[in-house]
């Protein structure tokens, strides 16, 4: 009896483990995505209004930085998270 208790503890802690992971991959993926996107309308942003390129070029910046750090925070929460057992 013991021992299937023990098993189930075990198994339950490697599947919050492996939640964790599954967690920090979706984060990373999703920036990965966004930054994607963003990069691609800008390039069409850029060949529609070449005089603008500088302004979008800029708000590209912050808007990918923005979306890094979010990616960046979620990957720091996962980790926690791994960590503290």
């Amino acid at each position: 009896m013991m021992l299937a208790t023990l098993l189930q503890a075990a198994a339950g802690a490697a599947l919050g483990k492996a939640g964790i992971a599954l967690g920090a991959a979706i984060a990373v993926v999703g920036a990965a995505i966004g930054l994607g996107k963003i990069g691609q309308s800008t390039m069409e942003s850029i060949a529609r209004q070449p005089q603008a390129a500088g302004d979008i070029r800029g708000a590209m910046i912050v808007i990918g930085a923005f979306m890094e750090g979010v990616a960046l925070f979620a990957i720091i929460v996962c980790l926690m998270a791994l960590n503290a057992d």
